[in-house]
């Protein structure tokens, strides 16, 4: 293995030149005499490297720009200004040498034959790789065991449920031994037992044969599985670039700590013994359950010896809850900018106890006061279900439609 990167990407930029469709019969009359366009920046200068036998996560929302940069990286849109290697070529112009290296799998896309089985479908692409004989019966006997396609080998791919015909478009990319593996939302409207069995064949074909991959999607339960990197697109730039630990790190509100009791609580009683700890709030979920919250300031550890060093309390159970990925980075996404976290939740705590305490409160209601924040935001966050997995579609398609990409403040 040499030191050469598996992709360099420098500058990287595509600009479509899209039609304006005018309205009505007047505007369609216009249009057939004299056409008008604009240009749409799918992809703005990005810059990035990729070492040969990394999982790299390459996410964004749609239009971001990821499935045109794919395109760009397999050669099939010419990039319109930078520099761009892939193994060594440069994809567009040097198209037969290049193929026989790569791996392509498109969630929405099949190179398999519709009609004919998918045994077939493998014998024409051994031939279009140009692949020996006994090295491709040797690999597909392997990538079959691997994937358990042996009764659907004899299939029409039409007769193929989209699990089943998902890993058959793995192995279709693979039959040539590529050093690169491209995958663009392979995953997409599979089961979670499907998903699974794709997740851990990739991480053991990186494991065993070093192969490189680039994987985009919208399911952030891959990214987690699979990949130690992710690369972060909004409006065609690139926002983050780094570990998925870092992001979370950066990102993280917090964590907070839900305890169970043997006995009745109060939660005035819990405050006093996390007093001094900065942000650190209680909110009670019931008679026998609280819920602590601890800022990324404050260490698990010191919070918990406190309240566990209490003997007054019959502690039955706890448990953690970090903030998940989906959360972090739909918050990303929506303000358009990893590198600088919003607000700590120390300090929206510390905002919302101001605005709802009154000075002529009584202690007690100042306690249930105080515990609100915590629990709306604990609510706020259980509640809210929108997700980055739950977007679909091209990039490049949006791009195409004359769609204008979305502008992040």
């Amino acid at each position: 293995m040499t030191n050469m990167p598996a992709i360099e990407v420098r500058d990287l930029r595509k600009q479509f030149h899209v039609q304006k469709n005018r309205e009505g019969l007047s505007g369609a009359l216009k249009d057939l005499f004299k056409r008008e366009y604009r240009e749409v920046m799918a992809v703005k200068d990005i810059s990035f490297e990729i070492p040969q036998g990394e999982i790299c996560g390459y996410i964004g929302e749609n239009g971001a720009g990821k499935s045109t940069t794919i395109k760009m990286l397999t050669g099939i849109l010419v990039p319109t200004a930078g520099h761009l290697r892939v193994n060594g070529f440069v994809p567009h112009k040097d198209r037969e040498k290049f193929v026989g290296g790569i791996g392509v799998v498109f969630g929405q896309r099949s190179q398999l034959w519709w009609d004919i089985g998918v045994i077939e479908s493998f014998q024409l692409l051994r031939k279009v790789y140009r692949v020996p004989e006994e090295d491709y019966r040797k690999r597909l006997d392997e990538l079959v065991e691997r994937l358990q396609l042996g009764e659907l080998l004899n299939r029409p791919v039409r007769k193929l449920s989209l699990g089943q015909r998902m890993r058959c478009e793995i192995v279709a990319s693979l039959l040539h031994n590529p050093s690169i593996l491209f995958l663009d939302e392979p995953t997409i409207g599979l089961d979670i037992v499907v998903k699974t069995e794709i997740r851990d064949f990739l991480k053991t074909l990186n494991r065993e044969q070093g192969t490189t991959i680039l994987l985009t999607t919208h399911d952030l339960q891959d990214i987690e599985a699979l990949c130690t990197r992710v690369i972060m697109l909004d409006d065609g730039r690139i926002i983050y670039d780094g570990g998925l630990d870092e992001l979370k790190n950066r990102w993280s509100r917090g964590r907070e700590i839900v305890f169970q009791f043997g006995d009745r609580i109060k939660t005035g009683q819990l405050a006093e013994l996390t007093a001094g700890l900065p942000g650190v709030t209680w909110r009670a979920d019931n008679d026998v359950t609280a819920s602590m919250w601890l800022p990324n300031e404050v260490k698990v550890a010191d919070a918990l010896a406190r309240v566990v060093g209490e003997t007054r309390l019959d502690i039955r159970d706890m448990k953690i809850v970090e903030t998940n990925t989906d959360d972090i980075v739909r918050e990303i996404y929506q303000s358009g900018d990893a590198a600088s976290p919003g607000k700590t939740r120390a300090a929206e705590l510390a905002v919302e106890t101001e605005e709802v305490t009154a000075p002529t409160q009584t202690a007690d209601a100042s306690e249930e006061t105080a515990s609100a924040p915590a629990a709306s935001s604990s609510a706020s966050t259980g509640s809210e279900t929108a997700s980055a997995t739950d977007k679909a579609g091209s990039d490049n398609e949006a791009a195409l439609q004359g769609k204008e990409p979305i502008q992040r403040g």
